[in-house]
């Protein structure tokens, strides 16, 4: 059954959400969930490859020519059915964060504090992810950031945000 959301609509395929798979936690029975992992389908198994690789992709649209993320088989500006992966430039801006204090869910309470944000990458698609290598007080809105590749266990490796190095 498709995963959905309080007013019916499906998930979108291929983004991370809640994941409950099974990992163990020491050599007994006892197992924890894991909710970070994402759930690779046909459409976005391209993106995670390429994650893993060290690449950013984005969807652009063969009709409007638009470009999106998360990963999806439609353009979600026109609806077209036909999208193409273009390499993004990993460069970005700090539209807007929260700092993570507490959260329940596996692993992430191992992570706290983290920075949650969300991205505007120079390409124009937004990207919820999350800010490393940087002190909380130092996160400022329409900061450069550049993307950062973060393994995070089982063969999955995700796209995070750093400050850009300024030319001098």
């Amino acid at each position: 059954m498709a995963d959905t959301g309080p007013h019916g609509q499906t998930a979108a395929p291929g983004i991370l959400r809640a994941n409950r798979r099974e990992l163990p936690t020491d050599m007994s029975t006892q197992t924890t969930p894991r909710f970070d992992l994402p759930t690779p389908d046909e459409h976005s198994q391209v993106f995670w490859d390429a994650a893993r690789a060290g690449k950013l992709l984005i969807g652009r649209c063969e009709s409007c020519a638009m470009a999106h993320y998360y990963p999806r088989p439609f353009c979600p500006h026109c609806g077209w059915p036909s999208v193409v992966w273009e390499e993004a430039s990993g460069a970005g801006s700090l539209y807007t964060w929260s700092v993570v204090h507490q959260n329940d869910l596996p692993p992430f309470g191992e992570r706290v504090p983290y920075v949650a944000a969300i991205v505007d990458l120079a390409e124009g698609p937004r990207m919820m992810t999350n800010v490393i290598d940087c002190a909380f007080e130092d996160l400022a809105a329409g900061m450069a950031l550049q993307v950062a590749f973060q393994d995070i266990g089982e063969g999955f490796t995700i796209p995070v945000f750093r400050p850009a190095v300024q030319a001098a």
